[in-house]
């Protein structure tokens, strides 16, 4: 079922290109085609993340290349700031993300001159950590993660983004929802 709704999220978001890549291919100049030289670009924000009713926060930073109008990769590191508390057994436990490391393949589609909608689609890795009177377990957990967004240049080099991503985890691992706002800076 998981595989059906990350599959489904992909294509639907390879749909959502098409119109602006046949129109790329048509009124490009054939020797640019729909890749251009590589634009370069970091993010720094905030990502809020739900796993299972566990509520924790992290500073995020981003990395990557666009090629062109339309496509791009993007590294992201986060580490975490905000913890959260559950209830086992009537206990108080302490959980909280140590790390999250994602790769991705991003497609753009531009909106206007300023702002576009994007869609990724990646892999990646987070280390956590649970502590419950005194014993703490360490949390490690590979996912598969796709997400949509958009983003907004206030000029040729500062802008804001505002995306959302769901991280599954293989081997029954849950899922997690994440929210962020980063602050985007062109170089």
């Amino acid at each position: 079922m998981k595989t059906l709704i990350a599959t489904a999220a992909s294509v639907a978001a390879l749909c959502a290109l098409a119109p602006a890549i046949a129109s790329a291919q048509t009124a490009a100049p054939a020797s640019t085609g729909l890749f251009g030289p590589p634009t370069f670009y970091g993010t720094l924000g905030y990502a809020g993340t739900d796993l299972d009713h566990v509520d924790v926060g992290a500073i995020q930073g981003r990395l990557g290349a666009r090629f062109g109008q339309y496509f791009g990769v993007e590294g992201e590191l986060s580490t975490g700031v905000k913890d959260d508390k559950i209830d086992v057994g009537g206990t108080q436990a302490k959980v909280k993300l140590n790390s999250q490391e994602a790769i991705y393949g991003v497609g753009y589609l531009p909106l206007s001159s300023n702002f576009d909608l994007l869609a990724r689609v990646g892999y990646g890795h987070s280390s956590g950590s649970g502590s419950v009177a005194g014993v703490t377990a360490d949390v490690k957990g590979d996912s598969w993660n796709y997400g949509v967004g958009g983003q907004y240049m206030f000029d040729a080099k500062n802008g804001l983004r505002a995306d959302y991503t769901r991280e599954e985890f293989q081997d029954k691992g849950g899922d997690a929802n994440v929210w962020a706002v980063s602050y985007v800076r062109k170089f």
